[in-house]
């Protein structure tokens, strides 16, 4: 009599390791929070929800993109360097500078006349509260053509350290600029 031979429940175990093992090793990559998600900016994100219509302010510069310096009430070193910084990374956007308007953002209390030291004509904005409560560490902001904060640099000490924050501010532009149809 023949005998059936045995059947082999190999091809079956590599056939689920193929598919069941990548979706495992997936599933705990992301739990461990080892995999960066891609992210290629280099500012911080803001919360999409905070625009100038909710911090109850007129947009400045409707449908041009905005990077917003607030002036503090003393212009120290530091906030030299930052409108320095400021400065030269619109100078360093080109082709794309007509897009884009550095807007420094003052209040009643603000050293104006450091402007005028520096030779910097960039556009001036009245800030209120909301706005000014946002825009206390010196950081620069960038703005959508609609009105909307984007991103933030936040305040960093040495020139080599601003300088870095600078190129990564121009690199980040550079793409939404890119990538944005409007303004």
């Amino acid at each position: 009599m023949n005998s059936l031979p045995k059947k082999s429940n190999k091809a079956l175990l590599v056939l689920l390791l193929v598919f069941i093992l990548p979706v495992a090793l997936a599933k705990l990559v992301l739990s461990l929070e080892l995999y960066n998600g891609a992210a290629t900016n280099k500012g911080a994100l803001i919360a999409p929800d905070i625009n100038y219509a909710n911090l109850a302010m007129e947009n400045p510069k409707p449908h041009a993109w905005q990077v917003l310096f607030f002036l503090p009430e003393t212009c120290n070193d530091q906030c030299q360097e930052r409108l320095y910084i400021l400065h030269q990374s619109y100078i360093a956007l080109g082709k794309d500078r007509d897009r884009v308007t550095p807007i420094i953002v003052v209040n009643s209390h603000s050293d104006t006349k450091i402007l005028k030291q520096l030779n910097i004509s960039f556009d001036q904005a009245n800030a209120n509260d909301a706005l000014a409560a946002l825009l206390t560490n010196q950081q620069l902001i960038i703005v959508d053509p609609l009105g909307s904060l984007v991103m933030q640099y936040d305040n960093v000490i040495g020139h080599d350290a601003n300088i870095a924050q600078g190129k990564a501010m121009i690199a980040d532009l550079r793409k939404m600029l890119k990538l944005s149809r409007v303004g």
